[in-house]
C-alpha cells in the first residue's frame, strides 16, 4: 500500500473519532450543567443557611465543613452533604440517642398499649404514661422530619456527583478530541509531503549475485 494512502486513511479516521469525542463531550457538558443548575435551584429554594461560626456549638465546631460553610447559604451538593451528615445527623443522634424513626416505633406502640390499659383500669400513673407517650410521639415525628430532610439533601448531593463525573468525562473527551485532531493534522501534513510513489513496508528486492 502506498504510504500517502495509509496516512490519509489514518488521518481521516482520526478526524472522525475527534468529532465523535467532541460530540460526546458536548453531551456530557450539557448533562453536567443541567445537574449543577438543578441542584443549585432546588437547594436555593429551601433557603437553608449554615449556622454562623460564632453560634456553633462545641460539637458542631469539631466539623471542618460546618466551620468552612458557616453563615453561607446552601447552594451546592457538597454543602448539602455537610449539612445532612454533620448538622442534621449530629442533632438526630443527640435527640434520640442514635435511634431512627423505625426504632422509636416499638417504644411508642408499647406506651400506647400501656396508656390504653391504664385508661381502662383508671391507673394512678395514667398521666405519667400519657406524658411519656406524647414525648416519644413528638420525638419520633421530629426524627422522621429530620431523616426525610437528610435523605433529600443527600439525594441532591448524589445528583451533584453525577454532574461532577460528567464534567470530568467531558474534559477527557475534549482532551482526546484535541489530541486526535493534532495527530490527524500531522498525518495529513506527512501525507502530502510523502512522494506519491512511496510505499509502506515494501519488501526489499533481492540482490542478484553473479
Amino acid at each position: 500500500m502506498k504510504r500517502r494512502t495509509l496516512d490519509l486513511l489514518f488521518s481521516i479516521g482520526g478526524l472522525g473519532l475527534a468529532v465523535l469525542l467532541l460530540v460526546v463531550g458536548v453531551v456530557l457538558t450539557t448533562n453536567a450543567n443541567f445537574a449543577n443548575d438543578y441542584v443549585r435551584d432546588q437547594l436555593g429554594a429551601q433557603h437553608i443557611t449554615f449556622t454562623p461560626a460564632d453560634e456553633l456549638s462545641d460539637e458542631e465546631k469539631k466539623s471542618d465543613c460546618l466551620r468552612e460553610y458557616a453563615g453561607q447559604k446552601m447552594t451546592t451538593g457538597k454543602q448539602a452533604e455537610c449539612y445532612a451528615n454533620e448538622y442534621i445527623g449530629l442533632h438526630l443522634k443527640n435527640m434520640a440517642g442514635g435511634k431512627t424513626y423505625a426504632d422509636l416505633g416499638e417504644p411508642q406502640s408499647a406506651l400506647r398499649e400501656q396508656v390504653a390499659q391504664a385508661e381502662q383500669s383508671n391507673a394512678a400513673n395514667l398521666a405519667d404514661l400519657q406524658k411519656q407517650l406524647a414525648e416519644v410521639t413528638a420525638q419520633r415525628e421530629t426524627v422522621f422530619k429530620g431523616e426525610t430532610l437528610r435523605g433529600l439533601l443527600l439525594t441532591s448531593y448524589g445528583f451533584s456527583e453525577f454532574g461532577r463525573k460528567a464534567e470530568q468525562g467531558a474534559l477527557a473527551m475534549y482532551l482526546g478530541a484535541g489530541l486526535l485532531l493534532l495527530l490527524s493534522i500531522a498525518g495529513l501534513v506527512h501525507a502530502f509531503r510523502t512522494p506519491a510513489n512511496a510505499t509502506f513496508a515494501a519488501p526489499e528486492k533481492e540482490k542478484v549475485t553473479n
